[in-house]
């Protein structure tokens, strides 16, 4: 049996136990449903999610997020995610923002990247 780590919810990991990755999150409210030991520091919400897609039958996740710095851009991330296997990408666009769109309750039900002159 391996090392035990304990975790603030009583529940507990062995460095021997195989954790599967939840690949549904979107927020960090939803993240700390799904994971047990997750730790922020900072705004865990800092890069907004724009769009995701996943299929955890095929163990896979591909997603697109958004930092925005207001009145000059946004930096946007990918990241592709194939079992085990991760890969990033990071760029800076310029003179645009990220638009929330909310359903009639008010809630943000998706976002996009648009330009911030219209």
């Amino acid at each position: 049996m391996g090392e035990v780590d304990s975790y603030t919810n009583n529940q507990t990991l062995t460095k021997m136990d195989k954790v599967s990755k939840t690949l549904d999150n979107s927020t960090k409210d939803q993240a700390k449903k799904q994971v047990i030991d997750i730790k922020f520091w900072g705004d865990g919400d800092t890069f907004k999610l724009i769009s995701k897609a996943s299929s955890k039958s095929q163990g896979w996740m591909k997603s697109t997020k958004a930092m925005q710095i207001d009145n000059e851009g946004c930096v946007i991330q990918i990241t592709t995610q194939q079992g085990d296997n991760v890969a990033e990408a990071a760029v800076w666009v310029p003179n645009v923002k990220i638009k929330e769109n909310k359903d009639e309750d008010g809630n943000v039900c998706s976002r996009e990247i648009v330009s911030m002159f219209k």
